[in-house]
Parts: C-alpha cells; structure tokens; sequence
C-alpha cells in the first residue's frame, strides 16, 4: 500500500483538546488583563485630574479664607466684636460640608470603576457556570 500525501486530519484526541481548552482559556485571560489595563489607565487619568482639582480647591479656599477672614474682622469687629469670629467659624464649616459632598459626588459618579472589565468578567463567569 502506497501512502497518499493526502491523508485526513486525525481527530486531536484528549491532550489536544486539552491543550486547545489551555489556550482558549489563556487567550481569554489575556484579553481580559488587556480590558483592565485600558480601564485602570483611563482610573488613573481620572484620579489624577480629581487629585488635581482638589489641590486647587484647597489652594483657593485658604486663600479666601485667609483674605476673606481679615477683611470680615477687621470692617466688622467695632459692631459685632467676638461674635464675627462666631459666624465666620459657621461658615466656614458649612463651605467645608459643601467641598466634601462635591468630592464624594465625583468619587461616586462611577469614573474611577471598571464597568466595560466587570461586565466581560460576569458575562465570562455566567458562560462558564
């Protein structure tokens, strides 16, 4: 018997299919890992600029506050006295409630989540249970 150059390609058997399985699930990984990357690049981005706008926020308000404190003490001290140092501690306190709930409303608008990982990581678990 003559062999043909032909001849069919045999089925891969277990350690083939295995193997493809270990390459599929490698190849998957991978491309999940590039996901996160780009996400955490883009996390980064926004944290960046958040921390930048609160470095600035605070530079400002010290600022004002310094300026601001003076001059209010010093145009109504003859009329109010000790009781301007009173209000503007009250204000002061208010600006600063205000500023926090500014900085957790831009932590929590979901800029600094993974949604597109996330998503594929669930979508990946629910395929595989």
């Amino acid at each position: 018997m003559e062999h043909s150059e032909h001849t069919e390609p045999r089925a891969p058997g277990l350690f083939g299919s295995l193997s493809g399985l270990v390459k599929n699930a490698l190849r998957l990984v991978l491309s999940r890992l590039e996901l996160a990357v780009a996400e955490l690049s883009e996390v980064r981005d926004h944290l960046v600029r958040l921390a930048v706008l609160f470095a600035l926020s605070i530079l400002a308000a010290w600022f004002a506050i310094a300026f601001g404190t003076a001059t209010l003490v010093f145009l109504l001290w003859d009329a109010l006295g000790w009781k301007i140092l009173l209000i503007l501690a009250v204000v002061f306190v208010v600006i600063a409630y205000l500023l926090v709930k500014a900085a957790m409303a831009k932590i929590r608008d979901g800029s600094l989540a993974l949604p597109a990982t996330m998503a594929e990581l669930k979508a990946d678990r629910d395929m595989l249970l």
